[in-house]
């Protein structure tokens, strides 16, 4: 079963090489890799042409720009030719050179249409220790009327769900990644699979945690998305993720994350 990878870059120099590395530590051979780069000025670009062969013809990218990482998705599901695609993003790594076999064995076994497993954030500098874990496996469904989703980044789909249900929504500027998942998942009720295992690194501080401002949009994405769909989404409900939220960051002292893998190159701080 062939897997599209798709990660999105842009000035992502300092982070990407953990991001190739983990890739192509993958037992899982049977991929295509692609790059979809927003007219990076940093030495991105030079990066990718570094890596390009050693993917011995399974990576392919475009540079240009883009109107956001979502936009930016979109070009590189329009590429994908594999039956399942994932995303990978550039400030991320596997956690485990097993991730993708993990993933897709799951995805054969259950019959699924996606499966999803779980993520842990960690500081830049520190990417040893675990700040934050985040597991999908208290997930269900109608959980997404509060506002709650699988760890996305562990989310690999058969392309045929994109191509009958739809690419992201360019209109959400941080949270089209909930709005594809509502869609997909509570909407369209497609078949979803979860693995218990920890196989993304998140670089802790994305654009969602950003400023307040950002969380506060996120909060309106979500409330738009449901809303959009004909659902109730007051703002107290939605708020009741951000106390589990809290949960997980003080429970995650607790959790061993995966051991840093050998291929985690970077020199950090």
């Amino acid at each position: 079963m062939k897997v599209s990878i798709i990660t999105a870059t842009y000035n992502s120099a300092a982070t990407l090489t953990d991001t190739f590395e983990s890739v192509l530590a993958q037992t899982y051979k049977d991929i295509e890799y692609i790059v979809v780069d927003g007219a990076s000025t940093d030495g991105t670009m030079d990066l990718v042409r570094a890596y390009q062969p050693k993917f011995e013809g399974r990576m392919k990218f475009i540079s240009e720009p883009d109107k956001g990482i979502y936009d930016a998705m979109n070009k590189g599901l329009a590429m994908a030719t594999g039956e399942v695609v994932g995303l990978l993003n550039s400030d991320d790594f596997y956690s485990t050179p097993h991730a993708l076999e993990q993933l897709i064995g799951k995805l054969e076994t259950s019959g699924a249409d996606a499966v999803y497993a779980d993520i842990h954030y960690a500081n830049d500098g520190q990417l040893e220790t675990c700040t934050r874990y985040y597991s999908s496996g208290m997930f269900r469904p109608v959980f997404m009327r509060l506002g709650f989703m699988p760890a996305h980044p562990t989310f690999y789909c058969k392309r045929e769900c994109y191509e009958r249900y739809g690419f992201f929504n360019t209109s959400y500027r941080i949270a089209a990644d909930f709005e594809l998942l509502l869609r997909f998942i509570y909407v369209h009720r497609i078949r979803t699979a979860y693995l218990k295992a920890d196989l993304v690194t998140m670089r802790a501080g994305g654009a969602s945690n950003a400023s307040l401002n950002n969380r506060m949009r996120i909060m309106r994405d979500h409330q738009q998305a449901l809303r959009s769909f004909g659902y109730a989404a007051p703002f107290a409900l939605l708020s009741l993720r951000y106390f589990y939220k809290a949960w997980e960051i003080l429970t995650s002292r607790f959790h061993k994350a995966t051991p840093l893998p050998a291929y985690v190159r970077t020199k950090q701080g």
